[in-house]
């Protein structure tokens, strides 16, 4: 921030200077002018003196003419030497008003429709967050200075839950909505925002999104959850049992949230065994996506980045949220390299390679190392996550900021 005031400190002496500079030189040319015209009364007072001698005959005509002659040419010498002065037609007062309103009316102007709010901002963000709370903080920060940033909408929102404060995130998510539309990973966790900021109950409204959600998206994994525990807790466990079975199905072997899940389906499973009834048949389990990727950086950068300069590879959706769904971090030491991507690479746990028909692949050189801006990037077009062969991703386009 205090290179910024320095710099507008410089241009405000700069527009200064061209306000006062021909103030200053219009004091000089009046300064010019009074002595000119006091140049131009001694010769006419000479004139008349040699007048009045060559009248009482103590010159003759040749001396009187010698003697005007060389009053002319003082004076032609002496209005040479100060030059010819144009007065400025603002006159002296006008200029001196605009240099003083001037840094008045720039500061308000600046304070009024300036970035002085987002330039503190990125300066904050330069710096990771050590807590929770700064990092909520931060996000509350950027979404008053971009109101229509959507993605820190999205991710305050997600903040929101972490601190159990459910009412604040479905706040943060409608607001991620309305800035980026009706996606269904964003409805989805409105929708799960609002069922526990009302007590856990499935509102029409919840049911209402929840259903838009996997009307577009059928393996959501938010919606399979909260609908699962919605049928659970109203005692409908063949719902249960279908939409935790879908879940369960979308889950790696290792997630540390399908033991829970699969508790909660025998537990189910039970009740229905104790009332008699039939029992689901369990979910097919959903293939694994592993995109690999073979990342290398332009001859031409060699000399323009640094070996400990933070590369990003990451997968976001093709069609869908901004935000990553699956990220590795590397250095531009360990380049080339070749990685690979996954679900259990995912950022969320509701947002996954196979939830995606086609994801864009992009590596980001980063020197603060920060993965949503740097210095140098590489993408491809969209890819099919089903797709096997390794895709070559070049890093060589800087980054327009």
């Amino acid at each position: 921030m205090t290179t910024f005031w320095l710099a507008a400190a410089v241009l405000l002496l700069a527009a200064l200077a061209l306000l006062l500079i021909p103030v200053l030189r219009g004091q000089r040319a009046q300064a010019e002018e009074d002595r000119t015209a006091l140049n131009v009364a001694l010769y006419q007072e000479r004139i008349t003196e040699l007048d009045a001698q060559y009248a009482a005959g103590a010159l003759d005509s040749t001396q009187l003419e010698q003697g005007r002659s060389e009053a002319a040419r003082e004076l032609l010498a002496d209005t040479e030497k100060g030059g010819l002065q144009v007065r400025s037609p603002l006159g002296r007062w006008l200029p001196l008003a605009l240099s003083l309103l001037l840094p008045v009316v720039a500061a308000g102007l600046y304070l009024q429709w300036g970035a002085s709010a987002a330039l503190t901002l990125r300066q904050e963000m330069a710096q990771a967050p050590q807590t929770l709370e700064e990092a909520v903080a931060r996000l509350e920060a950027t979404v008053k200075a971009q109101p229509d940033n959507a993605e820190a909408w999205y991710f305050l929102g997600r903040s929101y839950m972490s601190q159990q404060r459910p009412q604040q995130a479905a706040g943060a998510f409608a607001q991620a909505v309305d800035k980026a539309g009706r996606h269904p990973e964003l409805l989805a966790q409105w929708a799960q925002a609002l069922y526990f900021a009302g007590n856990q109950r499935l509102t029409a409204e919840i049911r209402q999104l929840g259903e838009e959600v996997l009307a577009q998206d059928p393996q959501d994994v938010t919606v399979l959850g909260l609908f699962g525990v919605a049928a659970f807790e109203e005692q409908r466990f063949a719902e249960a049992i279908e939409y935790w079975g879908r879940l369960a199905a979308l889950l790696a072997a290792n997630d540390p949230s399908r033991a829970a899940i699969e508790g909660g389906i025998a537990r189910a499973r039970e009740e229905l065994i104790a009332r008699g009834e039939s029992v689901p048949e369990p979910a097919a389990a959903v293939p694994a996506v592993e995109l690999k990727v073979k990342v290398s950086l332009a001859a031409e950068l060699a000399d323009k980045v640094q070996p400990g300069d933070t590369v990003f590879v990451f997968a976001r959706a093709a069609s869908g949220p901004p935000m990553p769904l699956a990220a590795k971090r590397l250095t531009v030491a360990d380049l080339p390299a070749e990685v690979s991507l996954s679900d259990s690479d995912a950022m969320m746990p509701q947002l996954k390679l196979s939830g995606f028909p086609e994801v864009q692949l992009v590596a980001r050189i980063s020197r603060a190392g920060s993965p949503t801006e740097g210095e140098w990037f590489g993408d491809l077009p969209p890819v099919k996550t089903a797709e096997s062969s390794t895709q070559v991703l070049v890093i060589d386009t800087p980054e327009v900021r």
